[in-house]
């Protein structure tokens, strides 16, 4: 919202949205009265970021996550069918079974956990309903957040209260600056993109690398950081292994820079709240 606000009268839909907030529409995607509420706003572009994106309780409840993931998004779907809004889906790469890695557009999905394939229903519905809808596949969102932790915050937090942390070195993705993918949003809006692009951060690295590259960057210690296996670790769901994501098209295509790791989190310790 923050980045689209400049040059676009933006509604931001959340659950909860605070009742004094005249730009923030009090919405349940997984209501069929969404699609209504909607419609009233008379959107002219959906950028659809709304997921259960807990892998593992996607693993343990799969009614949970296909009635957000698959009926949510087919709900905001029939909704921009109603008032001929161009939709912008954000998916994952957890689409992919993470046996090759840095996969393209071309490459076909092949998900092992609910999670992706909760979201590649998703895809497929709004393929079949909205032909000139973009869908955005990316990887390991970061950045600052005022409640929520994600992978970068969870290891600054942790180092500033002098934790030691597990981190997997055998689990491979392409890390995201959740600003940078909001200007990608951006420029895919001013360029009316369609179709499939993978907009991720241009860097492959496993997680206890990145996690190195976040305590260098905000000069934390990084001897806490202890590297483990992904075997080593208690999570119900099974993770692709190397799920990066070829970002070339969508660099080309939006004329845009998708960051390295570097270049976010210096982007991030100058942004820090």
């Amino acid at each position: 919202m923050n980045v689209l606000k400049r040059d676009y009268e933006v509604l931001g839909i959340d659950r909860y949205a605070p009742t004094d907030q005249r730009n923030e529409l009090a919405l349940d995607i997984t209501e069929r009265r969404a699609v209504e509420s909607i419609a009233r706003a008379e959107p002219s572009v959906i950028v659809h970021t709304a997921a259960e994106t807990n892998v593992d309780l996607c693993e343990t409840d799969h009614e949970h996550a296909r009635t957000i993931n698959v009926e949510g998004t087919a709900n905001i779907v029939e909704g921009c069918v109603k008032v001929g809004a161009k939709l912008i889906f954000i998916s994952t790469d957890y689409v992919f079974d993470g046996t090759k890695g840095n996969y393209s557009e071309a490459d076909q999905p092949n998900p092992i956990g609910f999670y992706g394939t909760s979201k590649l229903e998703a895809e497929r519905i709004v393929i079949s309903k909205l032909p000139k809808a973009l869908i955005m596949r990316t990887s390991v969102l970061y950045g600052w957040h005022p409640s929520k932790l994600n992978f970068a915050t969870w290891i600054i937090k942790g180092l500033r209260e002098h934790q030691t942390l597990r981190v997997v070195n055998d689990h491979t993705n392409s890390p995201t600056l959740a600003d940078n993918l909001a200007r990608a949003v951006r420029a895919a809006i001013e360029r009316a993109s369609e179709g499939l692009l993978h907009v991720a951060g241009r860097e492959r690295i496993n997680r206890f690398d990145f996690a190195h590259k976040i305590a260098k960057n905000f000069d934390l210690d990084e001897s806490l950081l202890v590297p483990v296996e992904m075997c080593d670790m208690s999570w119900v769901a099974k993770r692709p292994r190397d799920s990066s994501l070829d970002v070339a098209k969508a660099e080309k295509e939006l004329g845009i820079e998708l960051l390295g790791v570097n270049r976010g989190l210096e982007e991030m310790l100058r942004t820090e709240p």
